[in-house]
């Protein structure tokens, strides 16, 4: 990525890509694990005043940024490097799109976050 105005993002975005890879590959299966396998089977007994509590919590903001956020930076800035291998895109524009599509959806899952 080419210098901005004299800034280098490009460690911000490697390092939110590294942190949402991680949260792919660990978080991600483990809330699947738990909400879709072990409750419906009663291994884990989840009710919904537990969940609200909980999810309102500080953990519940944790939770939504390793689940959500990090996640979409994680899948944009693949997302961009595909353009760019594909010579498709690899410039300001393919970085503001992507990387701007992914904080608006982290923007909107925190927003839901504060106002639940």
């Amino acid at each position: 990525m080419k210098r901005w105005r004299g800034l280098h993002l490009e460690p911000v975005w490697w390092g939110l890509f590294s942190a949402g890879g991680v949260c792919f590959a660990v978080f991600i299966p483990a809330v699947a694990l738990v909400f879709t396998v072990l409750a419906p089977l009663g291994v884990v007994e989840l009710n919904d005043q537990q969940l609200q509590a909980w999810y309102g919590s500080w953990w519940g903001l944790m939770f939504t940024g390793a689940v959500i956020c990090l996640p979409a930076f994680h899948a944009a800035h693949r997302i961009r490097h595909g353009l760019h291998d594909l010579k498709v895109g690899g410039g300001f524009w393919s970085v503001l799109i992507c990387y701007g599509l992914a904080a608006i959806v982290s923007v909107f899952a925190l927003w839901i976050w504060f106002n639940a």
